[in-house]
């Protein structure tokens, strides 16, 4: 009995200490604006529809993305306070990385693989819900829309995508509040609502090279972003 009270007291002492811990930035999210930078990772996928047609070369190609490549993200942060648990945010991001296509020809089991670069500059605007602070720690959920350029497009290869895509995205993170300013991990996840899919190919001469092109009748985006926010 006289354990179960020492183990009960200790309890109680260790919650009181951390009630009593001194909060890092006690006020820095009531400010009216503020600013920050993220870095990270992210991988670029593409949600696929096959044609099942054969193209000019008499082959039915099926395309897949078998694998993801990692590519790196950096972008700055501007968060306008609404009230003490919602704010917008705008995080202009350019995402450098590419996708690695395999064409499939199921009958001969031949395959082309191809790469398609895309550098995106990303325009989000997510609302960020931010649950109670326990002491220097805050998580937070986001959810928003955004509009992204593909600026690494190039014309002459098998695939070629749209340059402009639009989607929603949601994502969490927490909010570590260090001495001098704020650390937050956070991950994303986006889903591009247009078909990217390019497909005009007069650039390429050789209408052999357009079948993987005609192989495919839609491409949708999607990404996921890793990034350590710095506020």
């Amino acid at each position: 009995m006289a354990g179960l009270t020492c183990l009960w007291l200790m309890a109680v002492t260790c919650l009181q200490a951390q009630r009593r811990r001194p909060q890092n930035q006690p006020y820095v999210d009531y400010k009216r604006y503020h600013f920050g930078f993220h870095v990270g990772l992210h991988t670029q996928d593409l949600i696929l529809t096959n044609t099942g047609v054969a193209g000019a070369d008499g082959k039915t190609w099926f395309a897949e993305i078998p694998a993801y490549t990692p590519g790196f993200s950096v972008g700055v942060i501007g968060d306008l306070f609404l009230n003490p648990v919602l704010s917008v945010r705008l995080t202009p991001t350019v995402h450098f990385g590419d996708k690695r296509l395999t064409f499939i020809d199921p009958q001969t089991k031949e395959q082309f693989a191809t790469s398609l670069r895309s550098n995106y500059l990303a325009i989000p605007i997510d609302f960020k819900y931010t649950a109670m602070r326990l002491n220097n720690y805050r998580p937070y959920m986001l959810a928003g829309v955004f509009t992204q350029f593909d600026m690494g497009r190039k014309r002459g290869y098998p695939m070629l995508l749209r340059g402009v895509d639009y989607g929603v995205e949601f994502g969490l993170g927490c909010d570590i509040y260090l001495p001098y300013f704020k650390l937050c991990p956070e991950l994303k996840f986006c889903f591009g609502l247009a078909d990217v899919l390019e497909p005009d190919r007069s650039d390429l001469a050789n209408p052999l090279d357009r079948v993987y092109s005609q192989a495919l009748s839609r491409a949708t985006s999607r990404l996921i972003v890793l990034t350590f926010n710095f506020e």
